[in-house]
């Protein structure tokens, strides 16, 4: 048998999800690397509003998580979309050496 998740699991489970995706923000050069991140961050965060809808016994939740996967999908291809025309550019995706968005 499958023991029942608590919702204070999956608030642990957000949090530590969270943590690397920060950490792979703070710590990593690459865009590609960063982006993924970014996603991992995102879905800690779907796991905290599910968390938090189970707690309450409320719909608002899940629906708040539903709406934030949309935007995140949306949020990926348009990053892609300018990673790609960034490196087609400048032939690197290494966020130290992009000097042209800084001058």
């Amino acid at each position: 048998m499958i023991p029942e998740l608590q919702p204070w699991m999956l608030l642990i489970v957000a949090m530590i999800v969270f943590t690397i995706g920060l950490l792979g923000v703070i710590v990593r050069k690459n865009l590609l690397i960063m982006l993924m991140s970014i996603e991992l961050m995102l879905n800690s965060v779907n796991l905290c509003f599910v968390a938090f809808s189970r707690i309450h016994h409320l719909v608002e939740g899940d629906l708040t998580a539903l709406f934030v996967m949309t935007v995140a999908a949306a949020e990926s291809a348009v990053g892609l979309g300018l990673v790609i025309a960034l490196f087609r550019t400048l032939r690197t995706v290494d966020s130290d050496q992009i000097q042209m968005l800084r001058d």
